[in-house]
């Protein structure tokens, strides 16, 4: 398994370089499948930030889906403590899964899922005047921030099953895939513990 740290606004000593590498060790008894891990260790100047001072992302990439974990810490070492305890943990639940998936326990039927997924909340309009702003091409109502992160991801059909897979491995409460059977732009969402919802865009 290879193993490539970087750093950013920070500096990767050799001896944390060894340390990575005998920890991320610990990872191939979960996925024996991974070929390279990426650890990218961002540093935070801002001494409010003391607690966050050190962000760290894991990316494990093998032969099945990536899997990605990140831990914010006061350095490097516990950072990198987290984020491996969330990685395993991600890897833990997705070997469940296929174990779940090859007989052990039926797995929720997609008839389930969609029965779940009539929870709505609804917003809250006040009376009062509140002021308006332009932020780009999107109107901000309030003083509240507004942070716009723009992601583009390939995508592939696949199945509800293969969905929550997917979510499991990288560690997030939504995934957001196209429907193999409906062509829909989908998401589906943990809701608690292992219960699952999806709702379904039609595009038509």
């Amino acid at each position: 398994m290879d193993v490539v740290v970087t750093g950013r606004h920070c500096e990767i000593t050799d001896r944390y370089r060894s340390h990575v590498e005998e920890k991320l060790a610990r990872l191939e008894k979960h996925d024996h499948r991974i070929m390279r891990v990426s650890v990218e260790v961002d540093c935070e100047a801002n001494p409010r930030q003391r607690d966050r001072a050190v962000r760290l992302e894991l990316t494990a990439f093998s032969k099945g889906p990536v899997i990605r974990a990140e831990a914010c810490a006061v350095d490097k070492m516990a950072a990198l403590d987290m984020a491996l305890d969330k990685m395993a943990s991600q890897m833990r639940r997705a070997a469940d899964r296929r174990r779940v998936h090859h007989g052990r326990r039926a797995p929720v039927s997609v008839g389930q899922a969609l029965a779940n997924a009539d929870e709505l909340v609804e917003d809250v309009v006040d009376d009062g005047q509140v002021a308006e702003r332009q932020v780009g091409p999107i109107a901000v109502t309030g003083d509240g921030p507004l942070v716009v992160r723009e992601k583009t991801h390939p995508a592939s059909p696949m199945t509800l099953d293969q969905a929550l897979y997917e979510m499991e491995l990288v560690g997030h409460d939504f995934y957001l895939f196209v429907d193999k059977e409906s062509d829909r732009p989908s998401v589906v969402y943990r809701r608690r513990g292992y219960d699952y919802g999806v709702i379904s865009l039609d595009v038509d």
